[in-house]
């Protein structure tokens, strides 16, 4: 043996050497001849084996009692690659490829763009891949992790024994990769880290892989390349075409795992979710699901909202090809899927990113910038170009390998203010001295702009709960440049309002109105979300005032209000049907609730609304713009009476809403022009569990009204909405 390895030899025993490259698998020496050198614990012999070796029994001498096996030879007698054929203590004898015979398998400019944060990709570089290598098959493995100073492969093919897969680091970028010959798919694996600097051995999750064990384990899976076949091309070829701002958009906001459950409560399959879905919302008219986070994440109580595996759909629910099959389905017949998405924040399990390798390399090492005090999370450190890298890797992976329509992004505001939820002195100001988070703002321009540019018709939409100037503003014009934002201030002054009594309603008239002030400021959605159906907050059905008639009547007209308001429309599960108790993740919503009149009804009005929206331009082509919206009376306060038109062109929809539970006789309202004005829709009608009140049809009459040059008299439903439209 040489002397001049046995520093190199000593490192490898010690576990902390950074390229066991140099040392172990097949080397040339002099004279024409190769050393090979395996580290193998635990075993009695060793021999290679090679269809070229079949008659010569090449048997390697254990050269170091703690398991360094090597043998000299002919460099011609030894092919590149050759499998060690090992006897364990107990006899068995198993054979592995030796993984340490084979060149890097990373680019260089591969490297170089992770490393400058634009490498859109860089899921296909880091993780665990399939692939066959000098027509061998196996696994490459790829990681992150700059501050270790060993990295290794760990799994249930070499007994979770971090001596048995060291990998190479490549350089200066702190990555390290491996390709380890003979894994199936399925297998399970971590990357066991050893921290240069404390000498802490840690086992980690893979941060890029794309699968993972059913929780409560927590072991990433070796995932199969994608083979499901995608039919959805008409779909995504009109959804390029058209402009998102001028289609309607009717969202049903959904958590997979409780919303439906088998017999015995368990989840759902994605291909079983997809066609339950599909015969169930294709009927009600909405236009996209938006899925609760469906990225792996451990615990259920979170909703999907901590986690851990930013590539992976959950397992819970099947494989990464049944979640294809889920969007494919879907698309097929017409309904978007949008992913609510956690780039905000990440949770502190010490099996997952947080200190992955041992270091703060994810988050921010000072706590005031790192850590969410009120959510016991860590923050990602946007100032670092890898960081950004990998959430802007994990938003191209959704849009790309599943074809989704769109991100809702969670959270914003807590990413945008370094001061967010934090006490005066708790908090790092920013170079400049502000409280902006400077990074965080420059990765979510980037984030808009590479999904605007590289998915046409995918949408970016801000849960933005602020006063954040310019939101979906384009970044050329100094705004975020997200497509939509969360109408946070109307959803909440609008259900303050539907909360009294309506005898009290008259004295918070402005609560209605307020949100026209600043609708078209930005691109709008109004959400009644899962947030506001948790915690004490009880149902949507269970915040309506007065008698089980007046709650459903008070909902009605809530939704009929929110559906000809200006923006785009998302309801959380259950919301459709009048759920009675608040949302509960263990369980699945009340279906049973459904057989009964009002609530049947209500379903039925959903339906309506939706088709209603979707088929009257008016309703949502300007849902953005100004002259898409005339006030005829916003002043009506003593009668808690709104009216306005919803127009585009010469198409308009004429709204007219009754906040109290007294019929309004002979209710005058301005009308654009002359004619015969018949009921599109009326949320009292019996069919929808109402008193139905109201006339079917009202003549034009030559009075001027509300700056209208004609005017129509009705009779306005208690707790009622009505919908009008000439008749041409």
């Amino acid at each position: 043996m040489h002397q001049a390895l046995d520093p190199s030899i000593e490192r490898l025993f010690a576990g902390c050497h950074h390229d066991p490259f140099s040392l172990l698998g097949r080397h040339p020496i002099d004279g024409g001849r190769v050393v090979v050198r395996a580290f193998l614990p635990s075993v009695r012999a060793v021999r290679l084996a090679h269809k070229s070796l079949a008659h010569n029994n090449v048997t390697l001498s254990l050269v170091d009692p703690r398991g360094l096996w090597q043998i000299e030879a002919d460099a011609d007698t030894v092919p590149q690659h050759y499998s060690l054929v090992c006897s364990g203590d107990d006899g068995h004898e198993f054979s592995v490829i030796d993984p340490y015979t084979f060149q890097p398998l990373l680019g260089e400019l591969d490297l170089h763009l992770f490393g400058e944060g634009s490498h859109w990709y860089a899921y296909r570089m880091l993780g665990a891949h399939a692939q066959r290598v000098d027509d061998i098959d196996g696994v490459r493995f790829a990681v992150w992790a700059p501050s270790a100073e060993r990295v290794s492969v760990v799994g249930n093919f070499n007994q979770w024994d971090g001596r048995r897969h060291m990998m190479r680091v490549r350089g200066g970028s702190g990555v390290w990769e491996l390709f380890i010959p003979g894994l199936c798919i399925g297998d399970l694996y971590k990357f066991e880290v050893r921290n240069r600097d404390s000498g802490a051995i840690m086992v980690k999750i893979d941060p890029y892989a794309a699968q993972f064990e059913t929780r409560p384990g927590t072991a990433s899976m070796v995932a199969a390349n994608a083979h499901h076949t995608w039919s959805d091309g008409d779909w995504m070829q009109q959804r390029g075409e058209a402009g998102w701002l001028q289609r309607p958009m009717s969202i049903y906001e959904l958590h997979l795992g409780s919303w439906k459950r088998d017999a015995e409560n368990g989840f759902l399959n994605y291909r079983e979710l997809a066609h339950q879905l599909v015969d169930y919302l294709k009927p009600l008219g909405f236009t996209h699901i938006e899925l609760l986070p469906i990225t792996e994440h451990p615990l259920d109580d979170s909703w999907g909202y901590q986690t851990t595996g930013y590539f992976a759909p959950t397992a819970r629910h099947g494989t990464p090809d049944d979640f294809r099959y889920f969007v494919d389905h879907c698309h097929q017949n017409g309904i978007g899927i949008i992913l609510d998405w956690a780039p905000g924040h990440f949770p502190k399990d010490d099996w997952a990113l947080a200190r992955f390798d041992g270091s703060a390399l994810y988050e921010h090492e000072d706590p005031r910038r790192g850590e969410h005090r009120d959510w016991g999370t860590l923050i990602f450190n946007y100032d670092r170009n890898e960081v950004r890298n990998f959430l802007l890797a994990s938003a191209v992976h959704w849009l790309q390998e599943y074809h989704l329509d769109g991100l809702r992004v969670d959270a914003v505001a807590s990413m945008l203010y370094l001061d967010y939820s934090r006490d005066p002195h708790d908090w790092l100001p920013n170079q400049y001295g502000g409280k902006e988070n400077i990074g965080a703002i420059d990765f979510l321009r980037e984030l808009n702009c590479v999904v605007h540019d590289q998915f046409p018709g995918a949408t970016v939409i801000a849960e933005e709960s602020t006063a954040w100037p310019g939101v979906t503003r384009p970044t050329d014009h100094g705004g975020l440049g997200f497509s939509m934002k969360w109408n946070m201030g109307w959803m909440h002054d609008i259900l303050s309002y539907m909360k009294n009594e309506p005898i009290h309603r008259q004295y918070q008239h402005n609560q209605l109105t307020f949100g026209l002030l600043y609708a078209f400021t930005e691109n709008f959605v109004l959400p009644f979300s899962h947030d506001e159906v948790v915690h004490g907050k009880g149902s949507m059905l269970g915040k309506m005032p007065g008698d089980e008639w007046q709650r459903f009547a008070n909902l009605r007209l809530l939704y009929a209000m929110m559906w000809s308001y200006p923006g785009k429309k998302l309801l959380f599960m259950g919301g459709e049907f009048g759920q009675v108790a608040e949302w509960k993740f263990s369980g699945q919503l009340e279906w049973w609730v459904a057989q009964f009149p009002f609530h049947a009804g209500m379903q039925r009005l959903i339906g309506d609304l939706n088709r209603l929206y979707a088929g009257e331009s008016a309703l949502h082509a300007r849902d953005f713009d100004w002259d898409g919206f005339h006030w005829l009376d916003c002043t009506d306060a003593s009668r808690s009476i709104l009216s306005y038109i919803r127009q585009n062109g010469e198409h308009n929809i004429i709204v007219a809403l009754n906040f109290t539970p007294v019929v309004r006789d002979g209710y005058r309202l301005g009308v654009p022009s002359a004619g015969t004005y018949r009921v599109l829709l009326n949320s009292d009608a019996e069919v929808y569990g109402g008193s139905n009140v109201g006339l079917i049809e009202a003549q034009s009459e030559n009075v001027p009204w509300m700056g209208m040059e004609h005017s129509i008299v009705l009779t306005l439903p208690p707790l009622g909405a009505l919908y009008l439209q000439r008749i041409d």
